[in-house]
């Protein structure tokens, strides 16, 4: 089986070494076999994993809930319900931040809207945020 070192297992799971690192730091990576010099030293697996962390992060997945459902794709006794829990959880969550945006974004049109945006100091857009309306 093919090793690479950690800046090409970085290149072939779409993440920095950094992040590796970091992963490993917090227990969501298994931490690399080192060799005798001490350089980390990655395989496949562990790129299929990085792609999977990479991959759920961009969904929005929190650590904890990638920490979850790593274990569940690990796990081939596994049932799809507990899986199917988690994104519908967090789907709940993006619903509501969803909506929290849009409130955020209609205060800040409305203010914008009554900005003359000339060359007068007055502006409703500051006065807002100084008077925490928004």
């Amino acid at each position: 089986m093919e090793e690479m070192n950690i800046g090409q297992a970085a290149a072939a799971g779409g993440v920095s070494a950094k992040m590796i690192r970091h992963y490993e730091a917090i227990g969501l990576l298994s931490p690399a076999r080192r060799t005798p010099a001490g350089y980390r030293v990655y395989r496949h697996h562990d790129v299929h994993n990085l792609r999977f962390i990479r991959q759920a992060r961009r969904l929005g997945f929190s650590i904890e809930q990638i920490r979850q459902l790593l274990g569940l794709w690990q796990n081939q006794r596994r049932t799809s319900r507990k899986v199917k829990e988690l994104a519908m959880q967090h789907i709940e969550a993006l619903d509501e931040r969803i909506r929290e945006l849009q409130k955020i974004r209609q205060a800040l049109a409305h203010l914008a809207r009554h900005c003359q945006g000339d060359e007068r100091p007055d502006c409703p857009i500051l006065d807002g945020l100084a008077k925490g309306d928004v």
